[in-house]
C-alpha cells in the first residue's frame, strides 16, 4: 500500500501531545523549585531537559534494537495519523501482508512512543530558550548565555530533521548514526548548561590530564560512531565468539562495510554486502574498545586524585566496566535487549560524564579566580 513519506496533517495534533508530555515535569520541576532564583529554576530545568533527554536516548536504542524505526512508514505521525489507534486499518493490512513487521501494531506504538517523547523534550529546550533569553535581558550576569540555548534549540531541530530522515530514507545506515551521535551531542551541550550554573572551571588540573580528558573526549566519540555503525548495520552477531572473531585474532575483512553512503545491507556497488564487511565493521569496534577502555581506566584513576574531580571518576570508572560488560554480553548472550540498550545507554553516560569533568576542570588559575569572585544571578 503506497504511503506518502511526510504527511503533516497530525502535526498539530503531535505538537500538542508534545505539550502534555513536557507539561507535567515541567510544572512539577517550577512549583518544586517556586522559591529558587532565577538562575537555580533555570538549573533545574536543564537538568531536567538532560535527563529526559537521556531517557528518550534509552527509548531510541529500544526503538532500534526492535527493529521498530520503520513501525511507523511516514512521518511525523502514523498513516497520516496522530495516533496508531487511528491507523489500525493500516497497519493491520501492513502485518497482514508481512507478519513480523517492519510496520506491526507493538512497532508501531514503540516508534510513535519515541516520536511524543521527542517532541516533549523539543516542548523542554523551546522553553529552556525562552526563559533563559527572558532572565539575561533582566540581568546580564546569568551565568549561562542565551546563546548556548539557542544554540541547543538549532541543534534539536537537525536531530528531529535526520529523525524524519531515519524513517523516510528506510534505516540509512549513515543517517541513523548521525541521529545517534547527534542525540549524543545535544547530551553533552545540556551537561555544559548545567554545570555552567554551578562548578564551571571551578577545578584546577594538570595540563597533563586537561589534555588527557580531551583524548579521552575524542577516543570516546570516535567509538560511539563506530558502535552505532555496527548497530545501525546488524554487525553485533557477526562475531559471536570472544575474544576471537570467528576462531581469529585477525578474521577476513572487507573495508566495503566502511563505505558510508550507501544503503542498509548493501554496498556501494548495489550489491548485498559481504558477511566480512560485517565482520570488519564488528571487529574494528571491538579493538577500538580495548584503546579506549584502558585509556578510560588510566584516566579514571588519576582523576581520583582531585577532590573536585573524584565523583566524575568514580562515575568514569564504574560506567567504563559496565560497558565492558555489557558488549562482553552482547556477543556472548547473542545480542540480549536489555544488554544492547544498557550498552547504548552507558556510551551516553560516558560521555555526560568526561563532559562533565571537562567543564568542571580548568588549567588556569586566573579561570578559577574569575569563576570564585563571580556574583551569582
Amino acid at each position: 500500500m503506497p504511503v506518502d513519506l511526510y504527511n503533516l496533517r497530525p502535526a498539530l495534533e503531535l505538537m500538542g501531545l508534545g505539550l502534555l508530555v513536557a507539561g507535567l515535569p515541567l510544572f512539577w520541576t517550577w512549583h518544586k523549585h517556586r522559591q529558587a532564583s532565577p538562575s537555580g529554576k533555570l538549573k533545574a530545568l536543564t537538568v531536567l531537559t538532560l535527563v529526559l533527554t537521556f531517557e528518550l536516548v534509552l527509548v531510541g536504542a529500544f526503538t532500534r534494537l526492535t527493529d521498530s524505526g520503520l513501525g511507523c512508514p511516514d512521518w511525523p505521525g502514523c498513516y497520516g495519523s496522530a495516533t496508531p489507534l487511528e491507523a489500525q486499518r493500516e497497519i493491520a493490512q501492513a502485518q497482514a501482508a508481512m507478519p513480523t513487521g517492519p510496520v506491526t501494531h507493538s512497532k508501531a506504538w514503540i516508534e510513535m512512543v519515541h516520536r511524543y517523547m521527542a517532541t516533549g523534550v523539543g516542548v523542554l529546550i523551546i522553553s529552556l530558550c525562552v526563559l533563559t533569553w527572558r532572565q539575561w535581558r533582566r540581568d546580564r550576569r546569568l551565568a549561562v548565555h542565551p546563546g548556548w540555548t539557542l544554540l541547543t534549540l538549532l541543534w534539536v531541530c537537525l536531530q528531529g530533521a535526520f529523525g524524519a530522515l531515519t524513517v523516510t530514507m528506510k534505516l540509512f545506515p549513515a543517517i541513523v548514526t548521525m541521529h545517534l551521535m547527534l542525540a549524543i551531542g545535544l547530551l553533552a551541550l545540556l551537561v555544559m548548561q548545567a554545570v555552567r550554573y554551578e562548578g564551571w572551571n571551578s577545578v584546577r588540573v594538570p595540563r597533563g590530564l586537561h589534555w588527557g580528558l580531551l583524548v579521552a573526549l575524542g577516543l570516546l566519540w570516535l567509538q560511539i560512531f563506530l558502535g552505532g555503525w555496527v548497530s545501525t548495520n546488524y554487525a553485533v552477531l557477526a562475531c559471536s565468539d570472544f575474544p576471537t572473531c570467528q576462531g581469529s585474532w585477525w578474521p577476513a575483512m572487507d573495508w566495503q562495510g566502511f563505505s558510508l553512503w550507501r544503503e542498509l545491507g548493501y554496498g556501494v556497488d548495489g550489491q548485498p554486502l559481504a558477511f566480512a564487511a560485517l565482520a570488519s565493521i564488528h571487529y574494528i569496534h571491538r579493538c577500538m574498545a580495548w584503546i579506549v577502555l584502558a585509556w578510560l581506566i588510566g584516566l579514571g584513576w588519576r582523576m581520583r586524585l582531585h577532590s573536585g574531580l573524584a565523583r566524575p571518576a568514580r562515575a568514569l570508572l564504574a560506567l567504563s566496566a559496565l560497558q565492558f560488560f555489557t558488549g562482553l554480553s552482547n556477543v556472548v548472550l547473542g545480542w540480549p535487549l536489555f544488554s544492547a540498550v544498557l550498552h547504548t545507554g552507558g556510551a551516553a553516560a560516558l560521555m555526560m560524564t568526561l563532559t562533565w569533568a571537562l567543564s568542571l576542570s580548568t588549567t588556569s588559575v586566573a579561570s578559577q579566580l574569575s569563576m570564585n569572585s563571580r556574583p551569582v544571578a
